[in-house]
């Protein structure tokens, strides 16, 4: 598991939530408090798209919706003139990334030995972080897929210019 501290909070949160930078993630859970708590389930309400809407939307197979289609309600929520006492949000990888992951990095699990790998988005007491972790179905003393997340994770802030700090 990486724990960083993300040292720009304006610059993140304009890549975050107004850019697509994060768009090839599913939403997997948030929160957001302001004036009220707002809780958000990333999952797909059964039954709300047709299989035809799902093909259309690229979400066919998809537990949870992606972050492009959540992205504009969060900033919704977050804007205004007052910070948000706190949000926290929960960022993994499609199966399709997560496929192409394990391939890329060669890695010894498959899909169905990981639950899921994630993002974690932290912003409290005016201070923004982001951790890494992963979720297995399996018992594994195996970490090099833990190892591997964490540096690309590092390889994608770098890209993008987000600067961070390791806690």
């Amino acid at each position: 598991m990486l724990a960083l501290k993300l040292t720009d909070n304006k610059d993140f949160m304009n890549k975050f939530l107004r850019s697509d930078i994060f768009d090839h993630f599913l939403l997997q859970e948030g929160s957001i408090v302001t004036a009220s708590t707002y809780v958000i389930d990333g999952r797909i309400t059964e039954n709300f798209y047709s299989s035809e809407e799902m093909e259309e939307l690229g979400i066919s197979g998809y537990a949870f919706l992606p972050f492009s289609m959540q992205r504009s309600h969060l900033f919704d929520l977050i804007k205004g003139k007052r910070t948000p006492a706190s949000f926290q949000f929960v960022l993994m990888l499609s199966p399709e990334n997560l496929a192409k992951t394990l391939q890329s990095i060669h890695s010894p699990f498959t899909e169905s030995d990981i639950s899921s790998v994630c993002l974690n988005i932290r912003f409290q007491n005016g201070m923004l972080t982001l951790t890494t972790g992963i979720s297995y179905r399996i018992f594994s003393p195996d970490k090099s897929l833990d190892h591997e997340w964490d540096r690309l994770v590092r390889q994608f802030l770098l890209k993008h210019d987000i600067a961070y700090e390791e806690l």
